[in-house]
């Protein structure tokens, strides 16, 4: 069983930079991808960006790649999504996420956070 709690969000302007953090309890929090899903207004949940356990592969949707880094610390239990030259597109509820393996479906994800808002003013 693994529980994610987001934190980090906010309001930002167009150009500026936000960092999302999200904390995880379980111990086999190591043996899990983690990533950040997103949903803006009257849109469906759009995949934004994932790692495997070992920090070592990386996978970005191509509306963030370039903008978007995600990270991960295992000894701290935590994954970080770093956001620069933000968007108002990228306004969006944003979240935390866990699986078994690396994928882009939203149904291949077990574990969820509540979500965090972030707003990309112009």
């Amino acid at each position: 069983q693994v529980q994610l709690v987001e934190s980090g969000g906010g309001l930002v302007q167009a150009g500026g930079s936000l960092r999302l953090s999200c904390a995880a309890s379980g111990r086999t929090f190591g043996t899990y991808v983690m990533g950040w899903f997103r949903q803006a207004p009257g849109k469906e949940r759009e995949f934004v960006a994932a790692i495997k356990w070992s920090g070592s592969s990386t996978v970005y949707a191509d509306s963030v790649k370039g903008r978007f880094t995600i990270s991960r610390d295992n000894a701290k239990n935590t994954v970080s999504l770093q956001m620069n030259s933000l968007k108002p597109e990228d306004t969006a509820v944003y979240y935390c996420v866990a699986a078994r393996s690396l994928g882009l479906d939203a149904l291949q994800y077990d574990y969820w956070g509540q979500g965090t808002q972030v707003t990309v003013s112009s």
